[in-house]
């Protein structure tokens, strides 16, 4: 039987410093399909870059929508260290019907510890949103010389989430950022999950479930930037229980967001 996956971690439009495969929607979608992705929430790589994250945003709602192979479901940028970024959160809400965020703080130039950032995490807890947040976009042995961003630094990160009530948040591409005690402490702290797709090493998702609860672990692929069959073969390799299966394939993911929304 197909597994129903769902991908907490995918992103549209183009890497600023190369191509890669499934760069384009369309391409995109027919890989996640084909493998039995029934639902991928999908962020943006032009908000690394790109100033007007509102624009960036309406682009992303709309080539979502556009979509029919699966669900695609939109998480906008918000930026705390710019002007208005409440008008942006505010637009991804109202206006894009967004259930979630997505936070790049290396690219956008701020630390965990910036007052915004708080401010940002309680506001989109009080509007119900699951907060996403990378803490890295790619492998440092391949970033372009004049592209060097190191990741995110997590030290303040339990700290700030202890203190947001109805904070929901899943850590994209960190277990290669954030590991053993350090990691814990900021499951431990509040609602916090983790994806997949950066956890290394043989049995590497059967032993991230030693460390970290079942129910806080959910499937994410970081497609395009890495290859999806990738994030497969983790969980073919680690031979989890078919209970451990569904919930890192799509229960985890449907607790945090419900189908209806």
């Amino acid at each position: 039987m197909t597994p129903r996956i769902i991908d907490t971690n995918v992103n549209l439009s183009r890497w600023p410093t190369r191509r890669v495969r499934d760069d384009e929607t369309t391409r995109l979608v027919t890989t996640l399909s084909g493998h039995g992705v029934v639902e991928a929430w999908a962020g943006s790589f032009d908000a690394l870059l790109h100033k007007d994250l509102a624009g960036v945003n309406a682009r992303l709602a709309h080539e979502c929508r556009v979509q029919s192979r699966i669900r695609l479901v939109p998480f906008g940028s918000v930026n705390p260290a710019q002007p208005d970024w409440e008008e942006d959160l505010r637009r991804c809400v109202e206006e894009h019907g967004m259930p979630g965020i997505r936070l790049h703080p290396n690219y956008h130039g701020y630390p965990l510890d910036h007052p915004a950032f708080a401010q940002l995490l309680a506001l989109a807890a009080k509007r119900d949103l699951v907060v996403t947040l990378c803490l890295q976009m790619e492998d440092e042995r391949m970033m372009h010389p004049a592209f060097r961003v190191a990741p995110v630094n997590p030290a303040p990160l339990a700290t700030v989430v202890a203190k947001t009530p109805g904070l929901r948040l899943l850590l994209l591409n960190s277990l290669s950022v954030i590991r053993g005690q350090a990691l814990q402490k900021v499951i431990q702290a509040g609602d916090v999950s983790v994806d997949l797709s950066t956890r290394e090493g043989v049995g590497g998702v059967a032993s991230l479930l030693e460390e970290v609860a079942l129910e806080r672990v959910l499937f994410g692929s970081h497609a395009p930037c890495l290859y999806f069959e990738s994030a497969i073969l983790k969980l073919k390799e680690s031979a989890l229980a078919p209970a451990q299966l569904r919930a890192v394939q799509e229960q985890n993911a449907r607790r945090l967001i419900p189908t209806a929304r």
